[in-house]
């Protein structure tokens, strides 16, 4: 990009072959090495000294790290960094574990010399270790695999540079996300993780665990690839005992070891101790515990916590002169894991995942799942354009000086997979702060994706001392109230439409403008099919939304190249072809319908795929129950907790819709409005499968005292059995039974959200006698349903009057430009036969095109137009389309000169005859402006070459074997089986 290019690629063109070894150690004798011995015949006890630090909850992420703001929480990270290696100076017996990677780097930068000496001493001999890794600990219920897999992908990298091998994690700590996903299991296998700690599991989950002593098990992540995991789940979630806790913040008694003083207690306190752990032993299977010394934000002042640690460890080991059976050391998640797996238990398999989770009979965690939906669709929007930004970078090869501007988006986006980030769990102004955040990343990521697409279609670098992009390239970021100030002041510009997804996909380019007829020209100077229609109402009226357009122009930007793009231009003409409102009640294009009931004005029929099927929709709302949170049955709905009044329906928002309906060549839309806050467009264009349901909601009245949690239905004479299907973080798919859960006999009491699990992409249904199924797919996190054989719900905006006690302190109830918060965000529905096929695709693998174009959807760019002949109007950064079956997962700047590549398979078993089969792709010619010269296979995270990857095996009571993570590469060509992701550390030179 700039003069520093070639200088930048001679200093570091000697990294690639060191590229997962990082930092060089000193005889290291770290991991399992490190671990203090046990004793044979003993229950080895292990203490594991650690602090729980969220990455933004209370406070912002800034306000934690530095400890300001300490009147809502007294917590300052910086602190307990400071703190921690002060005291593992004392004693090299001492051990540690820091799970946060966001602000361990945001520490570690910031230190001088000898201190990141002596951190490496620590890390080297296994007294501090890395658990986990990620830039923070991910929620496990609204993030999307993307998302997961690079901020794992990040957060690992912060530390292999670092710290090299011994900072490289072997465990997943995931101790405070409400309930766990197969698919982060999954991924935790694919990172070659030896072992998943868990913190929360459901209360009733628990007791059968105890009871059958089964709190450790194989967790088989996939039903496609090989991806089993050791998984304990923790005794106390991850506090310590009751009466130890040894935190400046605790009010627990230290431990007195003077006999003379009237405060003694060392006896009494060790008996306490070991009646705790007699209560523990009872459930586990090994010789072997662990106990979570710490807990959120501790060890501020270490020296309080690691002075009683010591005396407990000397006192309780005492104890076994006369007798006592147990053997306290400190130690770490992996070495209690290396403890269990040299136990050699045969452990039982676990195939479900951990959802819903209740932590009482009154209290189930599903509410999160939709709470501040605005925020959710920012993120997976940031999303969107991360890939593309990560892409454009590459496919221009960009200099390393603009790292920086892309790693603001790396690490913003990081930070949101937290779990009080994006599951809307935090404070008001904390979420506030994660926007901002986000916004910032998006504007570094703005200039590289200008810079990029500049350079590519100008084909002039941005040199000189003005980096400034000769093309001007802007994205619309206020397209979710239909105002983009790029297209309605111009009279004339060039639309830009990138495609990051790795095959050809058409766009339905909608533009709000302020003219009445334009001209679209494609590359190739053809005039396109446009039209013009008016924008909902409902929408001219959100609150905050800034423009004077009341049209939107749309255009079909037909097959687009992968990781490529056209543009198109856009001209103002005289006359008026905006579309008239007709008197119908139905929509239909090609094969795809949609039937109103002409008194109602609601959704009546629905045609697709062949099929003619009767579907009703409605908007509904919850009441949240209100209570003094004082015991269970009072348990208030809240941000966390979904708790609908009990024995009372939700209430239907309008029997009847104004209906506008708009019929045009390539898009047909009706535009339906319930009442003052509830509206919604029913839309089919040509040549889509699908349906969309583009749906308004807000400013939610909350004058009365529940707070409303919003709905809508889809009903269907559907025998379904009980039985429906939901995504695992977009991957693969999970059957879900009402009121019943695979591993033990589920006693409800809250039938409504007790049945609510996690959609990050797909609810569907099926009749198997009738060889139907119908899904619904989202464009965010939301909680969904079927509560009736034949139905489907999906949760899209609540607010919550009362907080529901579990640690926010704040009643969920947004505001935006000083009104109730509006939510506006799309479904896409599709019906059609369950096995059989009425096309050259399967219904499923319709869905997961559809899916994919969504979470990756074409990114459009305006810049003013211009009429130079030399300009590219159209390029591709494959010289030929993957595999429909194959998706380049991430294409991004890695380390020095080489780049990072994922390829994914993006079907499961069984899903289609035909792309449900292995794919080969083959590496060398894979992209146009640069040819593969060196190809390296990783783990997942990119921070261990997968030769060298040996994970512990554990055996089950099935006697099951785990394959290896090893696969073949076989001179640059590739295979990918069902669900399988490859990743690769590549080296190129241009073309």
């Amino acid at each position: 990009m700039w003069k520093m290019k070639t200088i930048w690629a001679l200093i570091l063109a000697g990294i690639y072959s060191n590229l997962c070894a990082g930092a060089p150690v000193e005889a290291p004798q770290c991991g399992y090495q490190s671990c203090q011995p046990l004793k044979d015949g003993f229950v080895n006890v292990h203490l594991v000294p650690h602090t729980h630090d969220d990455v933004g909850w209370l406070k912002t992420v800034d306000q934690y790290y530095y400890g300001a703001n300490n009147t809502i929480q007294n917590a300052g990270v910086q602190y307990i960094l400071d703190s921690v290696m002060d005291e593992l100076k004392k004693d090299p017996n001492r051990r540690f574990i820091y799970v946060e990677t966001a602000f361990f780097w945001k520490w570690w930068i910031h230190q001088q010399d000898f201190v990141k000496h002596q951190v490496k001493a620590f890390v080297n001999s296994g007294q501090l270790e890395f658990i986990g890794g990620g830039w923070t600990m991910n929620d496990e219920a609204t993030t999307h695999y993307h998302s997961i897999v690079d901020q794992m992908t990040w957060g690992l990298r912060k530390l292999n540079d670092s710290f090299g091998e011994c900072g490289r994690p072997k465990i997943g700590w995931q101790i405070d996300p409400f309930g766990h996903s197969r698919e982060m299991a999954s991924i935790f296998a694919q990172l070659g993780f030896d072992g998943l700690l868990l913190g929360r599991i459901d209360y009733e989950d628990k007791v059968n665990k105890f009871a059958t002593k089964t709190m450790e098990m194989v967790w088989k992540g996939s039903d496609n690839i090989d991806a089993e995991i050791f998984t304990g789940a923790m005794y106390n979630t991850y506090a310590p005992p009751s009466g130890f806790c040894f935190d400046i913040m605790c009010n627990d008694e230290p431990l007195v070891d003077d006999k003379r003083s009237p405060l003694y207690n060392i006896d009494r306190k060790i008996d306490d101790f070991f009646a705790h752990l007699d209560n523990m032993t009872k459930v586990y299977t090994t010789s072997n515990v662990i106990l979570t010394m710490g807990e959120d934000f501790h060890y501020q002042d270490a020296h309080t916590w690691f002075k009683n640690l010591d005396k407990l460890i000397y006192y309780a080991n005492q104890r076994q002169e006369n007798g006592s059976k147990y053997n306290l050391i400190y130690s770490t998640p992996s070495c209690y894991v290396k403890a269990v797996h040299d136990a050699n238990p045969n452990l039982v398999s676990k195939t479900d995942d951990f959802f819903p989770y209740s932590s009482d009979g009154n209290s189930f965690w599903t509410g999160y799942f939709t709470s501040r939906p605005t925020l959710k669709r920012f993120e997976r929007q940031s999303n969107n354009f991360l890939q593309v930004c990560k892409q454009l970078y590459a496919l221009d090869d960009l200099g390393p000086e603009d790292w920086v501007d892309l790693n603001a988006l790396r690490e913003a986006m990081g930070v949101m997979q937290h779990h009080d980030a994006i599951t809307g769990t935090e404070k008001q102004h904390v979420a506030e702060d994660y926007a901002r955040i986000l916004q910032g990343g998006i504007d570094e990521c703005q200039f590289i994706v200008n810079s990029a697409l500049s350079e590519i279609i100008t084909g002039e670098n941005n040199t000189g001392d003005n980096p400034t992009p000769k093309l001007p390239l802007n994205s619309c970021w206020w397209t979710n109230v239909s105002s983009c100030s790029f297209s309605e002041n111009q009279d004339e510009f060039v639309v830009t439409v990138y495609n990051p997804l790795s095959r050809p996909v058409t766009k339905y380019v909608r533009l709000p403008v302020l003219g009445q007829a334009y001209e679209v020209q494609d590359p190739a100077g053809t005039s396109l099919v446009v039209e013009l229609i008016p924008i909902p109402e409902p929408v001219l009226k959100i609150p905050g939304r800034q423009s004077e357009a009341k049209v939107e122009l749309v255009f079909k930007a037909a097959d687009l190249p992968p990781l490529g793009f056209k543009s198109y231009s856009v001209k103002k003409k005289s006359g008026n072809e905006i579309l008239k409102e007709e008197d119908v009640t139905e929509l239909k294009s090609g094969g795809v319908g949609v039937v109103l009931d002409p008194n109602t004005g609601l959704l009546q029929e629905v045609i697709l795929n062949g099929q003619t099927v009767k579907v009703a929709q409605e908007f509904l709302y919850y009441e949240g129950f209100v209570g003094d949170n004082e015991e269970p049955k009072n348990r208030s709905s809240g941000a966390y907790i979904f708790r609908p009044v009990p024995d009372k329906d939700a209430v239907v928002v309008a029997e009847k819709a104004q209906v506008k309906i708009f019929r045009g060549t390539i898009v047909a839309e009706a535009q339906q409005i319930f009442n003052e806050w509830v509206s919604q467009t029913i839309r089919i264009y040509d040549q889509e499968n699908l349906i969309e349901f583009e749906w308004l909601v807000g400013p939610i009245p909350n004058q009365d005292a529940n707070g409303k949690e919003v709905i809508t239905r889809f009903t269907t004479d559907f025998a379904t059995k009980s039985t429906f299907y939901t995504d695992s973080n977009g991957r693969e798919m999970l059957k879900r039974v009402r009121n019943s859960r695979p591993t033990w006999n589920l006693t409800l009491e809250e039938p409504v959200a007790g049945n609510y699990y996690p959609i990050t992409s797909k609810l569907s249904i099926v009749d198997d006698s009738r060889d139907l199924q119908l899904s619904l797919l989202t464009d965010r996190a939301q909680g969904g349903s079927s509560l009736k054989d034949g139905q489907l719900e999906m949760m899209i905006h609540r607010n919550c009057l009362h907080d529901d006690a579990f640690g926010v302190g704040e009643a969920l109830d947004e505001i935006a430009f000083d009104k109730g918060l509006v939510a506006r965000g799309s479904h896409f529905l599709v019906v059609g036969p369950h096995t059989n096929k009425t096309g050259e695709i399967s219904t499923t693998a319709q869905e997961r095109d559809i899916a994919q174009r969504k979470v990756l959807d074409a990114w459009v760019l305006i810049s003013p137009a211009y009429n130079d002949s030399s300009y590219l109007s159209q390029y591709s950064g494959l010289p030929r389309a993957l595999p429909n079956n194959v998706q380049i997962l991430t294409l991004e700047p890695w380390k020095g000169v080489s780049f990072l590549l994922r390829l994914e398979h993006v079907f499961e078993k069984g899903e289609d005859e035909v792309l449900s089969q292995p794919a080969v792709v083959n590496l060398r010619d894979l992209f146009t402006p640069f040819e593969i010269t060196t190809v390296q296979e990783t783990t997942l995270g990119a921070n261990q070459w997968l030769e060298q990857n040996n994970r512990l095996q554990f055996s089950t009571k099935k006697n099951e074997k785990r394959a290896t993570l090893v696969q073949a590469l076989d001179d640059y060509q590739i295979t990918l089986n069902p669900m399988q992701i490859r990743t690769f550390v590549i080296e190129f030179k241009k073309k």
